[in-house]
């Protein structure tokens, strides 16, 4: 890491804990794509199993920080890191009320102010796709896999 300043090794790992949806210290292939995607690096489904494959060195099939930092911090730009806090711009403003949490009615309002307003039963559906923990909210970390996720089925890139 002696490449890196430690401002970025420390913005890099707070990134990681973001996506690291189940917090045991390393990252699936999906969260890995949230996370490079949030970065502004947009692999293909394929770039992204060489990536994992690339990264993981101690092949256990998921990549740790460790991992991430001396892959991803080395080249990591000023660019990249806006791009995560403009993700996080766009979850608070759909956090009306600034908790973390993004919950069903600040979700209809949010649609609606953006032109797009949604029956109850398409809010419930939309809800139910991005709150994997099942809490009856959308976090920073479900809401940036979304994001990824609606990217790849965007573009047609198969996950695996």
């Amino acid at each position: 890491m002696g490449r890196v300043n430690s401002t970025r090794y420390l913005q890099l790992k707070e990134i990681f804990a973001r996506f690291d949806m189940d917090s045991d210290g390393s990252l699936t292939k999906l969260e890995l794509a949230a996370l490079l995607r949030s970065l502004g690096i947009k692999p293909t489904g394929d770039r992204i199993h060489s990536i994992l494959h690339d990264m993981d060195s101690n092949a256990n099939g998921s990549i740790e920080f460790e991992e991430l930092a001396e892959a991803i911090a080395p080249v990591m730009n000023e660019r990249e890191l806006i791009d995560q806090e403009q993700l996080m711009q766009i979850f608070q403003s759909f956090d009306r009320d600034g908790n973390g949490f993004i919950t069903l009615p600040e979700l209809a309002r949010s649609m609606a102010k953006l032109g797009q307003p949604l029956t109850f039963v398409e809010l419930k559906k939309m809800m139910q796709g991005a709150d994997t923990d099942g809490d009856g909210s959308i976090s920073f970390e479900e809401f940036a896999v979304v994001m990824a996720k609606s990217a790849v089925e965007f573009l047609g890139i198969p996950d695996s």
